[in-house]
């Protein structure tokens, strides 16, 4: 399967922690930005991603804390393509997804 092919099917199973996340960023509903998700860079899909803030958010689970080369790896070859990388953690988006976007908003420096 090609890597768009495999986007879009990621898009329809997406997780609840990414369900989540993505109410509350599409249609430009987090400061005015626009997300896409699931986009393919490289050789790796990112969660999503914003384009005018150069931003990669990536959702982890509790598998990434099993696969740290791999994400490390991963976050290198994404940020030699232009882009900052910010990892959340599913259980920060079940607890409290108002602090995870405040966090972001200082991330961004907004």
């Amino acid at each position: 399967m090609d890597r768009i092919s495999f986007a879009r099917q990621l898009r329809k199973e997406q997780s609840e922690a990414e369900t989540i996340f993505w109410q509350k960023v599409k249609a430009r509903r987090f400061c005015h930005l626009k997300f896409k998700r699931q986009v393919p860079i490289d050789r790796y899909i990112a969660d999503f991603v914003c384009e005018h803030e150069k931003l990669i958010v990536e959702l982890d689970g509790f598998q990434h804390d099993e696969n740290e080369a791999y994400d490390d790896k991963r976050t290198d070859i994404l940020q030699r393509h232009g882009y900052r990388v910010w990892r959340i953690r599913n259980e920060d988006i079940y607890e409290d997804i108002d602090q995870v976007l405040y966090d972001m908003k200082q991330f961004l420096g907004q």
